[in-house]
């Protein structure tokens, strides 16, 4: 018989910064994969629509108004206790949107796509993004 396995649905925004620099964040201390660097997002409510759960997630964690633009990558990476399904959305600052700063975050950092790969501690599930960042660059 096969286990069941619990699934989580998550978003992650690919926030595009003007200057061609991509935001990521560092989870706090006090979460799982504690201090750990990722791209911004979060769990999809039940009856919540994707976009619109990456929206609410880049609000409360960073304080931004975010323009969500397309499904730019899907990603599953099974973890040892659950597998997760991760939409990617590129997305940039809605006009007059504050700058993000770290609410519900340890620490924020713009970084150039290539140099994603050295220095930050990226999550497992969120690598397969910097592999295509680092050899396609961002999208458009």
């Amino acid at each position: 018989m096969t286990e069941v396995r619990a699934r989580k649905l998550v978003v992650a925004g690919l926030i595009l910064g003007t200057d061609g620099r991509i935001l990521i964040t560092q989870r706090r201390a006090d979460q799982a994969l504690p201090l750990q660097w990722e791209f911004p997002g979060g769990k999809v409510e039940p009856g919540e629509a994707p976009a619109a759960a990456l929206a609410r997630e880049l609000t409360e964690e960073l304080g931004i108004d975010v323009v969500v633009g397309r499904i730019w990558d899907v990603l599953f990476h099974a973890y040892p206790a659950f597998d997760l399904v991760m939409l990617v959305y590129a997305c940039r600052l809605a006009p007059g949107s504050p700058p993000p700063r770290p609410v519900e975050v340890a620490d924020l950092a713009w970084i150039e796509p290539r140099a994603l790969p050295g220095g930050h501690d990226i999550l497992p599930a969120d690598r397969p993004l910097v592999e295509r960042l680092v050899a396609e660059g961002a999208p458009g």
